[in-house]
């Protein structure tokens, strides 16, 4: 099976940005790569009339497409969700919010929501804990535990969906990674149900480091930012570049 059906390929170069994107989606009569894309997309190259790419911005959806098929004298939307990475070992942030965010988003229950906030370190451990400013996932009691591990089975398809995916018109449908590197560049392109299934179907267990681990995705305290109260939202983690791995197989 070659590169191109597993929607993998060496590019000649690396990829700046989201822009860059846009702009080859919108030369894609001269654009190989783009061509390639639309390809992968299932569009016969003979049958397109015109496409339109444009940046969104705020959404799970970071470019998306606008294509018209000559017979069909009709508009393609197709959403695309681009992750530009330049350490194949890097993890790259895909949702971010205070556990309230999620409460409501996912009708969280008040006695998991308290566990997740101290998680966080939105609210102090009740215990003596490694770091003072919050609780480690293993550091909860096994009820705890089992509590948070057991709904988070329950709603895997959901949040999996939410925090890759998203909801509505910008609803992303495909995710492109691109290396950000100057030379022996690649790029994947998969469907956001594919991704779906291989970011987020698998067990969800208690890391060694007393993270929450939804298959390949990290459920983790934000962390960082230079001690402020933002380091104590949710966040949830995948690293875009094992898409690359996957698709050599």
């Amino acid at each position: 099976m070659t590169n191109f059906i597993l929607g993998s390929e060496t590019a000649k170069k690396g990829f700046k940005n989201e822009e860059e994107i846009v702009q080859k989606f919108n030369n894609w009569k001269k654009d190989n790569e783009a061509k390639k894309w639309l390809k992968i997309m299932q569009y016969d190259l003979s049958e397109i009339e015109s496409v339109i790419a444009i940046k969104i911005y705020g959404y799970k959806t970071d470019v998306q497409l606008q294509v018209i098929v000559k017979l069909r004298k009709a508009v393609d939307l197709q959403n695309i969700q681009v992750k530009l990475v330049s350490n194949l070992r890097g993890f790259n942030q895909i949702d971010k919010h205070w556990v309230d965010y999620y409460v409501r988003l996912w009708n969280i229950p008040f006695s998991l929501a308290e566990i997740l906030k101290r998680y966080t370190g939105e609210k102090k451990p009740t215990q003596k804990t490694k770091d003072e400013r919050r609780t480690l996932a293993n550091e909860f009691n096994i009820k705890e535990q089992t509590m948070v591990l057991e709904w988070i089975k329950q709603n895997q398809s959901l949040i999996v969906s939410d925090i890759l995916k998203g909801r509505g018109q910008f609803a992303a449908e495909w995710m492109l990674v691109a290396q950000k590197v100057n030379k022996n560049a690649r790029w994947v392109l998969k469907s956001m149900n594919y991704c779906l299934n291989f970011f987020g179907n698998g067990d969800v267990s208690i890391t060694q480091r007393g993270n929450f681990k939804i298959g390949r995705i990290t459920m983790q305290r934000k962390g960082g930012d230079a001690g402020r109260k933002t380091a104590n939202m949710l966040q949830f983690k995948i690293n875009p570049a094992e898409l690359f791995s996957e698709s050599s197989r």
